[in-house]
């Protein structure tokens, strides 16, 4: 007598749940992921413009200027170089003293962006110097 398995239904007939990504769902990622897409790309810019006036403004006050014009002066001549800053001039500098006689420049400005329609992104950026 030989000993026979039984045999098994196959994999169609298997009440097993299928994974994976619909249509819809593919649909649905592609556009979320598409629209932080375009918003990184619209934010980026504004983002380096920050961290390049904050890296101008460090530099200078660690020159400890004497004078707030030669501050402004200096911070514009920075501006003629570095091609990202556009939304703030010398003139918006707030240029004071710590307790140890040394410069502190401190900035701020909004920058907003058109995202789509009537939607915006309003950015607040503030910063000072190290």
């Amino acid at each position: 007598m030989s000993h026979r398995r039984p045999v098994r239904a196959t994999s169609l007939a298997s009440p097993r749940r299928q994974r994976g990504l619909t249509l819809i769902g593919l649909l649905f990622w592609g556009g979320v992921i598409a629209v932080v897409a375009v918003v990184g790309m619209k934010v980026f810019p504004t983002v380096l413009e920050y961290y390049t006036v904050q890296r101008v403004v460090d530099r200078i006050a660690a020159g400890n200027p004497a004078t707030v014009p030669q501050v402004r002066q200096e911070f514009d001549k920075a501006r003629q170089v570095e091609y990202s800053i556009q939304s703030i001039n010398g003139s918006d500098l707030v240029v004071t003293k710590d307790g140890n006689d040394k410069v502190v420049i401190e900035f701020a400005w909004d920058r907003e962006i058109d995202l789509f329609g009537p939607v915006y992104l309003m950015i607040k950026y503030r910063g000072k110097s190290r």
